[in-house]
């Protein structure tokens, strides 16, 4: 199996909705932009998939080595060997791969923030730095589209944490800011609990309402000079924000149940956005 057949069959098996964008792109920037989700998916399993923080830290100081490697030509892994090639030819920062690896590692050691100014750090990096690569694969005439691809990312970061809230919970983990709880008079013991109170249905409310509010942001600064260099973005958002509006549709019950859209929704709204834009 070759690094790239690797990649793909790591995108493909994690049933993601970023898959669904990837097929309209070209060969050589759908090679690009696979090998770098299945860097994130790599890296993002350390965290779920390793039950003992030492060894995901361990693993996790080794994936640091494997960035370096990359910019060096010597990688091991066969996600890595595939950026390689990448990250020179569409001029990927070394850093932005390392902020990737940081927001993991915050996984790590919080198992909560405190507000949303601690969880805005926490989506920028496993997010938006995402988004800021995935922007220069796509590529861009105005650097506006990289505050669209910041907000962007930031939108789909709080998707995830509102769909899954009660996901999260089972794993020890709450990422809805702790003083935004409070305001709604949401105990955490009630979101480990899976108590859906009155409280938690407008705390989700508000959730919901700033994602869509990041997804208008974003939407609204990406230059028209961009937009068709930007679809296969516009397709995740087109995905993300069905998702959170059957989140909403549904009474929000996501303490107990996972809203996901089924492949053929996802797949044709990839197409109308494709087409669309």
């Amino acid at each position: 199996m070759t690094p790239d057949q690797y990649c793909q069959e790591k995108t493909a098996a994690s049933g993601s909705s970023f898959y669904y964008s990837f097929m309209f792109l070209p060969p050589e920037k759908r090679r690009a932009i696979t090998a770098l989700y299945a860097f994130c998916r790599e890296v993002d399993d350390v965290v779920d998939e390793c039950s003992d923080e030492n060894v995901a830290r361990t693993a996790l100081a080794w994936w640091r080595m494997e960035v370096a490697a990359i910019y060096t030509g010597k990688p091991q892994h066969p996600v890595a060997q595939a950026l390689a090639p990448i990250v020179r030819q569409f001029n990927l920062a070394q850093e932005h791969l390392l902020e990737i690896i940081d927001g993991m590692e915050m996984d790590l050691q919080h198992q909560h923030y405190a507000d949303f100014k601690s969880l805005q750090l926490y989506c920028y990096r496993v997010a938006s730095v995402v988004g800021l690569l995935a922007a220069e694969i796509f590529g861009y005439s105005d650097r506006k589209t990289l505050k669209y691809a910041h907000d962007l990312g930031i939108a789909f970061q709080l998707t995830n944490i509102i769909r899954d809230v009660g996901e999260d919970a089972r794993r020890g983990r709450i990422y809805l800011p702790l003083d935004e709880l409070q305001q709604f008079g949401v105990s955490t013991q009630d979101i480990f609990d899976a108590r859906e109170t009155k409280g938690f249905q407008k705390l989700m409310q508000f959730q919901i309402e700033r994602a869509q509010h990041y997804y208008q942001q974003a939407l609204a600064q990406l230059p028209e000079a961009d937009r068709k260099a930007q679809r296969t973005g516009l397709i995740m958002a087109a995905i993300y924000r069905a998702t959170l509006d059957e989140v909403a549709a549904s009474g929000c019950h996501v303490l107990q149940e996972r809203v996901s859209l089924t492949p053929l929704r996802k797949l044709w709204l990839a197409f109308k956005t494709w087409l669309k834009n």
